[in-house]
């Protein structure tokens, strides 16, 4: 879900007050194919390190110490194979206390966070949406997120400066022609987006209950939220939160793994 917003949805003067204590739970969608990777294994379920892309994104984010609950959302046809998948590798350490449930997920990504919202305990007040495609994601930008939103922001996003230039084109323009540009953006004004994305949950609830059925579904929960009006601010992403969607990603992925086994004892 890398996509470029503009800095304006920085501006926190529209920030809620501070969320009181409460539950923060992780819900990751992981019912997609992820055909851009190739025939084989869901793209949640690929390997990496000889551990499933999953299970790296589960164990990412149950180590944030703020995080007690983990929300995953299977295949529609899958829940009982990735709660067995989960149960053979059991969280580490002291992430080994965070709650890991799995419910199944629908036909679009919109559907399945939807899904998963339903799964939160009642004491659950902050959410926070992990692509499981993003399996490296640091304990400190999760917590950066959760904090953000605790400290009054309904919605925040991390991200990184954009470092290509980025045209917009035409729309509707056939496949395999040449695309006309219509404009270039002002690059220092835009930012990949990254996860998890945070909420406070009744924003989040009321931006998939508004949200339009129909098509594919949204590919950004903070997208939603923006329709409803609701201020987005940005905080600092990381590099090694890319999302792995191609052959070379993985290629980077088992790299940035690799070193953290060397250096880290990852």
């Amino acid at each position: 879900m890398s996509v470029a917003v503009s800095v304006a949805a920085e501006a926190t003067d529209a920030a809620s007050p501070p969320v009181p204590a409460g539950r923060t739970a992780v819900v990751i969608p992981a019912a997609g194919r992820g055909v851009r990777l190739g025939r084989g294994a869901p793209k949640a379920l690929r390997s990496l390190g000889g551990t499933p892309m999953l299970v790296h994104a589960v164990r990412a984010v149950a180590k944030a110490r703020t995080v007690s609950l983990v929300v995953v959302v299977a295949p529609p046809d899958g829940a009982a194979a990735v709660r067995t998948l989960l149960d053979e590798h059991p969280l580490p350490g002291s992430a080994g206390t965070t709650e890991v449930v799995v419910v199944a997920g629908g036909e679009t990504r919109q559907e399945s966070v939807a899904r998963g919202l339903t799964a939160l305990t009642d004491d659950t007040d902050v959410v926070l949406v992990h692509d499981a495609a993003r399996p490296l994601v640091p304990v400190e930008t999760v917590e950066a997120v959760a904090a953000a939103v605790r400290n009054g922001a309904p919605a925040v996003v991390p991200a990184l400066p954009v470092t290509d230039t980025v045209k917009r084109i035409a729309p509707d323009v056939p496949a395999g022609e040449p695309e006309p540009v219509v404009d270039t953006p002002e690059r220092s004004l835009l930012r990949a987006v990254q996860t998890p994305q945070g909420f406070d949950r009744a924003t989040l609830v009321k931006a998939h209950q508004e949200a339009p059925r129909e098509g594919e579904g949204a590919t950004d929960d903070a997208g939603l939220v923006e329709r409803m009006g609701v201020p987005v601010v940005l905080v600092p992403g990381h590099e090694e939160a890319f999302k792995v969607t191609r052959p070379l990603d993985l290629v980077l992925a088992e790299a940035v793994l690799a070193r953290r086994r060397a250096t880290d004892g990852f």
